[in-house]
Formats: C-alpha cells, structure tokens, sequence
C-alpha cells in the first residue's frame, strides 16, 4: 500500500540555508517518527508559498543518506488570501504496511495550526 505522509514547516526569512535547514529537520523528523527508509520512497512533493525563493527545499532532501536516487520535486502553494506565509509543505509518498491512522504527520514552528486535529503532542 502507498501511503502519504504529511509534513510541513516555516521559515521567518527567504533565506537559502534558513529553507534548506527546516525542510531537513523536518524530513528527518517525518524519518524517523514513520520508519521511512528511502528504497520504500515512491516520490517526495514539496511545495512552498510563493514569497520563498531563495532555494529549492528539494535539494536538502536530495542530499540525505540514501535519498539521492528518490524522485523530489518542488512546486509553489495555491497563494490563497489569508493562508499560513513562509511555508513549507512536505508531502512524502511510501509504501508501507502502516495503517493510515497510524502514519504520524509531522507539524513544525508556525505550521503547527495547519492541522491542530494531527498534533501527537
């Protein structure tokens, strides 16, 4: 079974190694809390809002142990009025026995109050 695995984060700045580093953490964090190991990866989509374009979060993922061969793509957010600003949206793609109440998804810094009815904490 394929199963979508929901990440996201924030930035307070347009900065490259700002946006490289919160999409790592947050990539590692949806790792490790999910058993994800890259071979079980089908694909990764990042999307970010359209004020971040210092840098393609992909490449932080691109550059994880094993995840150079994981298909990554980057794309912008719907720029809906009123919606969360310097974000960063990580949905990640895997094949897993995992049932799907049971994928943890994981919430950073300001992106927290996306999907307060996911929160583990």
């Amino acid at each position: 079974m394929i199963r979508g695995v929901r990440g996201a984060t924030t930035v307070t700045t347009n900065e490259k190694s700002e946006i490289l580093n919160n999409t790592a953490v947050l990539v590692k964090d949806m790792i490790d809390k999910n058993n994800i190991i890259p071979e079980n990866v089908a694909s990764v989509f990042v999307s970010v809002t359209a004020e971040l374009n210092a840098a393609f979060p992909a490449k932080s993922i691109r550059e994880l142990e094993g995840w150079n061969y994981v298909p990554v793509m980057c794309m912008q957010e719907i720029d809906v009025p009123g919606s969360l600003d310097n974000c960063i949206r990580v949905m990640i793609t895997v094949n897993t026995t995992t049932k799907q109440s049971e994928i943890q998804h994981i919430y950073h810094h300001e992106a927290k109050k996306l999907r307060p009815d996911l929160m583990n904490e």
